[in-house]
């Protein structure tokens, strides 16, 4: 292609071609921002600070200490207790998750440092079946629990999750019980236990481990709640307040303690051992 300038042909300059995926939408404010700055800027939108969700993995390498982490329980794995089939058989949809996600469950747990602090933490991943708690998730809680109990180091978890796993029925919402349970265990002990709730922390999830926690952190603008608000709206034929079941509104109702950036959360979670431990 070419125009005339003075009578000559004069080259256009050739197009620049972008890589794909370099640029990311916000989900809140909507601007367009250049990926690697978001990466930077450890996935929180530099224009108005809302936090994209992240990997389990990407959320342990921001709140532990370098080389500290030691995984458990690696080989637990789901079966199909139900013989469970929707549009698919559910081990084809595991299948497909853990090919998707990089990941074998919905949860990692392990022992880990923060700031020097030992610490036992779970961490859920959206990512792989909405965070969903089902047999195995339950039961990584359950050993991560004792562990923190048996050693007395202080219990973390962070939840990002749909609620319970709806293709192991009864397996699954058993879990509710044997999580609160060990959560009683910790309580009753004196073993800290810090809760932070990343977006979205719902269902069976909210109804359990998630709201048990000594200190219940929750990042800014993170969805919480039980049922969403779309189904309580047409349940109680009323309009619900603005920002309801944001982090701000349920620390405004007392429903959490705190609201820490993703970038303070370390240094945080390891301030709260120091004066409670």
């Amino acid at each position: 292609m070419a125009w005339f300038k003075k009578g000559k042909p004069v080259k256009a300059d050739k197009k620049v071609k972008i890589p794909e995926g370099s640029w990311v939408k916000c989900n809140n404010c909507k601007e367009i921002i250049y990926r690697q700055e978001l990466d930077k800027n450890v996935k929180v939108c530099p224009k108005c600070n809302y936090h994209f969700r992240i990997s389990a993995m990407e959320r342990l390498a921001l709140l532990v200490d370098d080389q500290s982490f030691h995984e458990l329980d690696v080989d637990l794995v789901s079966n199909d207790p139900l013989k469970f089939k929707d549009k698919k058989p559910y081990k084809e949809r595991l299948e497909e998750n853990r090919e998707k996600s990089g990941l074998r469950e919905a949860s990692v747990s392990g022992e880990a440092t923060i700031h020097g602090h030992q610490v036992v933490v779970v961490v859920l991943d959206f990512s792989f079946m909405g965070g969903s708690m089902g047999s195995v998730v339950g039961e990584k809680i359950l050993r991560a629990a004792e562990l923190a109990l048996e050693t007395k180091k202080p219990f973390i978890t962070v939840a990002s999750s749909g609620g319970a796993r709806m293709q192991e029925g009864i397996f699954s919402l058993m879990q509710m019980a044997r999580v609160s349970a060990v959560i009683a265990k910790l309580r009753d002990n004196g073993i800290l236990y810090i809760s932070i709730l990343a977006d979205p922390t719902f269902g069976g999830v909210t109804a359990s481990f998630a709201m048990l926690g000594d200190i219940i952190i929750g990042e800014p603008r993170s969805l919480v709640g039980f049922a969403g608000p779309r189904v309580i709206e047409q349940t109680i034929k009323k309009q619900l307040p603005e920002d309801f079941q944001r982090s701000e509104f349920l620390l405004d109702h007392g429903l959490i303690d705190k609201i820490v950036d993703r970038k303070e959360l370390k240094k945080t979670v390891a301030q709260l051992i120091e004066l409670l431990t």
